[in-house]
């Protein structure tokens, strides 16, 4: 009998890309697996990435963003970090859990240099469309993924 196994999806403020991962991750893989995001300190979910993801017919709208040791009563089978700073400064867990690092760049970051600059709200929302269309592609790939770690 398989065993059904906790994938952590983690970020900093746990607001858009980690975010992102576990709406696809549910949406697309679901059976066999629990998927959580949480950040290495919390904010609130973006809502570019809330409306972005609605484009693609998932709802995010309703999760909230989770500082990682709201999840510490869950043992994580594997915990996938989603930007540099999540991953340098990831916290420790039990010897059983694998990390594995698989950056993506921060939207938010890349909509405030673009405003900066003068691009349109279209411009802007394309950077989150480029993340989330690039995490959709990861999360496509889990299964494959999953047999190499």
């Amino acid at each position: 009998m398989n065993k059904t196994r906790n994938i952590l999806f983690l970020c900093t403020g746990n607001s858009c890309r980690s975010q992102m991962a576990e709406g696809l991750s549910k949406h697309f893989i679901g059976h066999g697996f629990n998927f959580y995001s949480a950040g290495t300190k919390s904010s609130s979910v973006n809502s570019s990435a809330i409306a972005v993801m609605n484009e693609i017919g998932i709802d995010i709208s309703e999760y909230r963003s989770k500082h990682v040791s709201e999840l510490s009563n869950i043992q994580f089978d594997l915990v996938i970090t989603l930007c540099g700073h999540a991953h340098e400064n990831c916290p420790v867990f039990p010897s059983k859990c694998k990390i594995f690092h698989q950056g993506f760049e921060d939207p938010p970051h890349l909509v405030e240099e673009l405003a900066h600059s003068g691009a349109s709200e279209e411009e802007q929302l394309a950077c989150y469309r480029k993340v989330r269309d690039e995490i959709r592609i990861f999360i496509e790939q889990f299964p494959t993924f999953l047999n190499k770690i």
